[in-house]
């Protein structure tokens, strides 16, 4: 993420709209078509802007305690058709039901939470959340 660890701060990553253009070009840079977009913690930031204004570029999202749920209403998240899967760890009591708290407003959404992990399931519990991002990518179309 732009201006996190050593990575330099970036312009355009201060605004929810630069952020969105931020990461569309990432996407075109790469050739990515339909990804899907997993989304961990801070690129909640990147990713939930993105999400609402081209949600149907991606073939799926899958938000895993991301920051900036609360930054959008329930109608700007029932407008969104991706299909979703909502991951945490059941040991994240901060972020996480803040943010399912939220993401539950998306129309075409599942939840998995992993048992014993924290903010960083997929670290805390690799197997177990493999197995449920690997559950999800099959039934994409």
């Amino acid at each position: 993420i732009p201006g996190y660890g050593d990575s330099p701060p970036v312009e355009m990553a201060l605004t929810a709209q630069g952020r969105r253009a931020f990461l569309d070009r990432v996407l075109q840079e790469l050739g990515m078509q339909r990804p899907v977009l997993i989304s961990p913690s801070m690129s909640g930031r990147f990713a939930l802007p993105f999400l609402l204004a081209h949600g149907d570029r991606l073939a799926g999202f899958v938000p895993i305690a991301p920051v900036g749920t609360k930054d959008y209403t329930a109608e700007q998240y029932q407008g969104v058709q991706t299909p979703t899967l909502i991951l945490y760890g059941d040991r994240d009591t901060g972020l996480a039901p803040q943010a399912l708290q939220n993401l539950q407003h998306l129309p075409k959404h599942r939840v998995a939470v992993l048992s014993g992990a924290g903010h960083a399931c997929y670290l805390d519990k690799p197997e177990d959340f493999h197995r449920a991002l690997l559950g999800f990518l099959r039934q994409l179309k």
